[in-house]
């Protein structure tokens, strides 16, 4: 296909997105994604790859598991995009939640092997947070944000702590909090119209103040991470405005565990730069189901698998 790079971005999912499977194939097709692979497994001290293929699928899930394996399947699938279809630079790359710290790679701001430590430890700091203050989340469907917000700030002086975690796209918002205030919001959303509340199957609150007690360590970890100025700006998930700098990547990044993800606001803004071609790198295609309820009639690619390569060559 004819690519315009002033128009495209790159964007990178983040933990929900695995499967059984992830990256086999690309692994199996392209030495430089065996290599990112096999440069997983000595950098974290585990057969991730072995994992990520043949499971168990229980402990693929696992959080110390699964964002390594997402990450590392996203920075696999970038270095086969860069090495066999396009040496060009995109306008812009985004990750959401997770998927920042792959965007990262992709920006040239930090190495792999560093930020593959990085979110080790960030997976490590977040299962603890949550055993020091367990945690929901809960998605809200049909919704408007603002009625949503409301319900929050209520719910969060009368019962328990609950914010809204994940701004996807219009509908569809992620709350989170103590058990208690996540349940109540729940209820209270269903009563004010809500087509549809889902608890999900998880122990901790992210991207709220119950991610505080992760804080220190993050930013120590932070601070020994080895960040570069972007050669590609990246649109950071709590400012959802473009980060040039390795300053304002790092404050973003620091901003991250306890404040939402602002990927309504980050896509509408690539939408009003004049971004209309997106290629969602890693597994699946969660980033391009959720583009298609922010803004209709724009060009979605997956970046995943071999199927994907051929596709995006053949153009």
């Amino acid at each position: 296909m004819e690519w315009q790079p002033e128009h495209t971005a790159l964007l990178f999912p983040g933990q929900g997105s695995q499967y059984l499977g992830m990256g086999k194939d690309l692994a199996e097709a392209y030495p430089e994604a065996r290599e990112t692979f096999e440069e997983a497994d000595e950098v974290l001290g585990f057969p991730l790859s072995r994992i990520m293929w043949e499971g168990p699928e229980e402990e693929l899930n696992q959080t110390a598991v699964t964002q390594p394996a997402v990450f590392t399947h996203g920075v696999a699938a970038f270095r086969v995009w860069r090495q066999r279809i396009a040496q060009w630079k995109p306008a812009f790359v985004a990750g959401h939640s997770l998927g920042q710290l792959t965007a990262l790679v992709a920006a040239g701001a930090a190495s792999f092997a560093d930020a593959l430590r990085l979110v080790k430890r960030r997976a490590e700091l977040m299962a603890e947070a949550g055993r020091v203050n367990p945690g929901r989340m809960a998605a809200i469907l049909g919704m408007e944000l603002e009625r949503l917000e409301e319900i929050c700030r209520r719910i969060s002086h009368q019962v328990g702590l609950v914010q809204i975690a994940n701004d996807n796209c219009p509908g569809q918002v992620v709350i989170a909090g103590t058990p208690e205030g996540v349940e109540a919001a729940v209820e209270e959303a269903k009563a004010q119209g809500a087509k549809r509340a889902v608890v999900l199957k998880v122990s901790v609150a992210a991207h709220t103040l119950l991610m505080a007690p992760a804080q220190e360590a993050f930013n120590r970890a932070l601070a020994a991470l080895q960040l570069k100025d972007p050669e590609i700006p990246i649109l950071g998930n709590a400012s959802a405005r473009p980060l040039t700098t390795a300053k304002e990547v790092l404050a973003d990044l620091s901003a991250q565990l306890t404040s939402r993800v602002r990927w309504t606001e980050s896509m509408r803004y690539l939408l009003e730069h004049g971004v209309h071609t997106f290629v969602e790198v890693g597994p699946g295609k969660v980033l391009s189901n959720l583009l298609k309820r922010i803004q209709r009639g724009v060009q979605l690619f997956q970046l995943g698998t071999v199927a994907d390569v051929l596709h995006l060559q053949d153009g």
